[in-house]
Formats: C-alpha cells, structure tokens, sequence
C-alpha cells in the first residue's frame, strides 16, 4: 500500500503595499517551517514575488496563484490537504475564510466563527458585554447620513473606518460633520459591500499591543508592547517597547487577565493579537485579532521564541505544555520597535502619522535600558540624533504646556533652542533661553532657510488640527529632504529625549541576540 504523505496549504498575504506589512510572510514562513519538523508537505499560495514564501525552498509547493475563492479551492481539489492556514496572511485571508469553510474546506486553528464573532462588530459588542469588558463607544453605518446620526450620538473626535480592509485604509479621525462626508465617501469606496466602523476616539490614552498564543485550552502571552505615541496612530506606524515602560504594575495584570478571557471565550487556537487603549486608569478593548499581527517578527526576535512556530503546531494539535510553553516569557533588556517610511522617495509629501498605515518597514534596537533601545532603534531607521546643535521647536497649541519639560532638557544638555513666536512666547515664560524664527510667510531667513542651510539639527513639530496648514507641511517635507531629524509627537519627543540624554551617558555596544537570549 503505498504511503500519502499528509499536506498542509499556507494561504499568504497575496500583493503587497504600503500598509501591509511584509512582516506576515515572515509568518508563514515560519509555519513553512514547523510543518517540515512535524513531518507534514508544506503548499505554499501566494502571488508576490518580493516575499521570502514564494522563494523555490521555502515549502515543499508553490502555487503563484491570487488568494480568491475559486483559485484557492481549485488548488485544494487537486492538492487535497488535511486543512489550511489562513491566520499568517494578514487580512486577506481571513477575507476569504468563511467562504472556504462554507465549502468545506477544513480550516487549521481558531474557527472561522470565532474569526468572524471578532470581525462582526455588533458580535465583538454582544462578546466583550458578556466578558464585562470595556469598549469605546461605537456604531456602524452604511450610508453617510446613518454615520453623521452616530457620530452625533457618540460626540466627535471619532474615527471612521471601513471593515475588513488592510493597513488601516481610508481609516481617519474627524471632528464634525463636514470632515465625516468626505472620509465617509472614501471609506465606502475602500470597502463598498462593507459597513462602516464608527468609534469614540480616545484622546491622550496609551495604545498597547498584545500577542498571545493559545492550544484551544491554554493561552501564553507572547509579548505586552506600549506604544510610545499615543492613540490614533496605526499600530503598524508607531513604535513599540517591549516590556511596557511606563504602565503600571496593575494595568499590566488587568490586561493579561483580559487577553486569557478573550482567548478563552473565542477557542483561539494559535495566534492572538489584542490592541487595547489605556486612559484615566480604564482599559479600552479597541481591536481582538485571532491571527498572527504585524508585531509576531518583532516579538519573537525580542524574546527568542518563534511564535508563528509555536503557534503552527499548536493548530495542527499539539499543547503548549508538550511545546515546552508553559509561562510568560521574562526579559532583562528592552526591546524597541521602530517603523521605516517611504517618505524620502516622495518630495513634497507630509511626514505626519495617523489611523491609515504609511510604513514599509521595521527595525529593533535593543539593549539594557529604554533610552539606548530608543537610540538603536532611530539609527537603524536611518534618523541620526544629535548630541549637541540647535532644535527647532514648533508645537501646537495643546502641546505648549507638555513641551517645556522637553525643552528644558535639551537646553540642560546644551542644545540651543529656536522656535516659531507661539511657542517661543510659552517658553520663555519658563526661563529658557529661546531664538525666535520667522515663518514661511514673514521675514527671511525663515525656518526652511535655516533647515537648508544646515543650521537646524532636530526638529519637533506637531500639526495643528486636522487640516494641515500648508507652512507646516513644507518644514515637514523639508526636514526629510535634507535628512534632518523630525519628530511629530510629543510622546516621540520625550523618547528622543530620554535617547539623546543615554547617548551623552553611555556608548552603543553591539551584543548578538544570542547573547540577550542566553540568560533568559
């Protein structure tokens, strides 16, 4: 009788964009991988050539075929697997999973109906009321005018966002009714057959990031990230510390308590991603993904576990225990993410972040305390912080009071501190020593004068409300053209800061992974 090796299909993240990450194909590589040790074919579906997936001995079969119903079910008709993956791809497809279920194709890991109890927005609600959970106000709509009814009822800021789309497309915050018609009009375009998410959002709360990863039974944290902007930019855009650095110790056993309950609730078997917002001591649940996320590369690199491993074999029936995962992973560094933009490819364009993922990479920088990790992390970025020169500070209203501290440690450090006559006016009041620049519109030189003159070395900008005023974007765009370094956030100030001050300290030193993994 002769022997038929069993199969597995890896469903991959189809053609790549800005905005979704490349960080997915890393995933399924890994589960590539883990299905060669557990004895098991390996079929590949993906149709980017640029990914490590479609390489010719990454799995055992390729198929370059697009990631649609029909091409997926005529390769599993010729190829008949034992099941599918579909948790490594990225959104593109979980898009198709209940389609294929409905076909009969058996899907590895978390069931389709759990997938969908977290996509669903009306079941993700009925889900976290049951768990006592807490969620933002939020609503969905299907026309322009059912979104203004309740984005009224919720009361703006809110952010508007199609559902089932990647990278946060067409996804923005707006604050009335006029900025909601034309976001509302580009979201029904991003995801026509698809209702439109309305959520309250969360000013001045601190985002955080989960990955787990769950036997159906038993769940182990992977990794507890805080951003280090604050809410309303796109997870894939923000940087990341892990451990957290600046959530306390109850915060930190509140959200483990709710990643175990969600994962518990929903069956997960494999990976979790959990996006939670943090404000006045209150823990948000914003996103539950049971799928591999963005951050899975980072993470595993962080604490030396290959996650997306794990997590194959954990969906193909083995426990966690059996896989030697039986607590949470503690280090004794810090590990930051960092995301790589595009922008210096694009003269003109405005370097500011927000809901809609503008990224095309990642790098990590790691070491023993945050300051130097931050450090790592922007050289790696190819943005080179200073250690002495002149700053340019030029903040919003909102930020005036929140940038002195800022500027008073920087001038501690010896930097000279220029800035536009608002800001320049509320610095002053604090006894620091302020050189006041002209704007676009007034006297020469100007601020962009001075950035191309190579008089400026750091710059600190925050924008100014929704629509961006157009001076604003020139110093912005300008800054990337000559490589100086801009920061556009003042949670990225204060860790430029902190990066700044570690660097006048201590000098970088290079360890391999090996060497931060060993004593784990």
């Amino acid at each position: 009788m002769k022997y038929i090796k069993k199969k597995v299909v890896i469903l991959g993240g189809g053609p790549n964009r800005i905005g979704q990450g490349i960080e997915f194909d890393y995933c399924c590589c890994q589960a590539s991988f883990a299905l060669k040790e557990e004895g098991i074919d390996s079929i590949m579906v993906n149709c980017n050539p640029e990914t490590v997936s479609t390489d010719y001995d990454t799995s055992n079969k390729l198929y370059f075929e697009p990631l649609t119903v029909e091409d997926v079910l005529n390769i599993i008709d010729v190829e008949k697997p034992i099941g599918i993956i579909v948790q490594f791809g990225g959104q593109t497809p979980l898009n198709i999973s209940t389609a294929l279920y409905k076909a009969g194709v058996n899907i590895l890991g978390t069931s389709p109906d759990s997938i969908d109890r977290a996509e669903n927005r009306k079941r993700f609600r009925t889900l976290l009321k049951k768990l006592r959970l807490v969620q933002a106000e939020s609503g969905t709509a299907t026309s322009i005018e059912g979104a203004k009814r309740i984005a009224n009822e919720i009361g703006y800021p809110v952010v508007v966002r199609p559902s089932y789309v990647l990278g946060g497309r067409a996804m923005e915050i707006v604050y009335d009714d006029g900025e909601l018609n034309g976001f509302m009009q580009k979201a029904v375009e991003a995801s026509p057959e698809q209702p439109i998410l309305i959520d309250k959002f969360l000013e001045d709360a601190i985002e955080v990031d989960v990955d787990a990863v769950a036997d159906g039974r038993n769940c182990v944290i992977a990794g507890i990230m805080e951003h280090i902007e604050e809410a309303g930019i796109h997870s894939g855009d923000s940087a990341m510390v892990l451990p957290p650095y600046s959530l306390p110790e109850e915060i930190i056993r509140r959200i483990k308590e709710n990643t175990y309950a969600l994962a518990k609730e929903l069956k997960v078997k494999g990976l979790l991603n959990i996006q939670y917002a943090v404000r006045h001591g209150v823990i948000y649940v914003l996103e539950v993904n049971p799928r591999a996320s963005r951050t899975v590369p980072f993470v595993s690199k962080a604490n030396g576990i290959p996650w997306a491993k794990i997590a194959t074999k954990a969906m193909l029936g083995r426990s966690l225990k059996e896989l030697g995962i039986n607590r949470e992973v503690e280090i004794s560094h810090v590990a930051v993410k960092e995301s790589v933009f595009p922008f210096i490819r694009f003269p003109g364009v405005d370097a500011i972040l927000g809901p809609e993922m503008k990224s095309t990479g990642e790098v990590m920088g790691i070491d023993s305390t945050f300051g130097l990790a931050y450090a790592k992390s922007q050289l790696a970025a190819g943005q080179r912080l200073p250690n002495n020169g002149n700053v340019l500070i030029t903040v919003r209203d909102e930020d005036k009071r929140k940038v002195v501290f800022i500027a008073k440690k920087l001038s501690d450090m010896g930097f000279n501190l220029f800035a536009t006559r608002g800001t320049a006016q509320a610095l002053k009041k604090n006894d620091l020593k302020i050189e006041i620049v002209s704007k676009l519109h007034e006297s020469r030189p100007h601020i962009v004068d001075l950035i191309k003159s190579g008089k400026i070395h750091l710059i600190i900008n925050t924008p100014r409300g929704r629509i961006t005023k157009r001076d604003e974007t020139v110093i912005r765009s300008t800054a990337i053209l000559y490589d100086v370094p801009l920061v556009t956030t003042i949670a990225g100030a204060q860790a430029t800061v902190n990066a700044i001050e570690a660097l006048s300290r201590k000098n970088l030193s290079v360890r391999s992974l090996q060497e931060y993994h060993k004593n784990r």
